[in-house]
């Protein structure tokens, strides 16, 4: 039987950060792998970057700023009318990602039935709640 007590990389429980003791019969490679998914904003691990958008849609609209604003001279107020299109479509973007995020977050310590989430999620969940609000709070 494997030991699924044994502390990961990083730092130990309580620090808040990297994994702790792994407890409640799930496995140590089952907790990661879902950490890994959440952080990632995704169930299916298909992403593990941990960013809220992909890098092809902010380079997408970056161009498109960079259009509006090279076009300035010429078409100011198509450029303006650009721009503030940009930021309205960047904005509703990074609000429905967080609201994706949030839900995937609640999803991990929060399962219908399951009044008593394993401490550990909810350690991770919460790590992960934090690291997300800072993040936002950074923009």
């Amino acid at each position: 039987m494997p030991d699924n007590t044994t502390a990961g990389p990083g730092p130990g429980p309580g620090s808040g950060t990297g994994p702790g003791p792994v407890t409640g019969g799930a496995s140590r490679a089952g907790i990661l792998g879902a950490e890994a998914r959440v952080n990632a904003g995704t169930t299916t691990g298909a992403s593990t970057s941990g960013r809220l958008m992909p890098h092809d849609e902010g380079d997408k609209w970056s161009l498109r700023l960079q259009h509006a604003v090279s076009a300035f001279v010429d078409e100011p107020r198509g450029s303006i009318e650009e721009a503030d299109q940009v930021l309205k479509e960047v904005a509703e973007r990074f609000a429905d990602a967080v609201t994706r995020r949030r839900r995937t977050l609640r999803t991990s310590w929060q399962t219908p039935g399951d009044d008593k989430a394993d401490t550990e999620q909810l350690r991770l969940a919460l790590r992960d709640y934090r690291e997300l609000t800072e993040r936002l709070l950074k923009i």
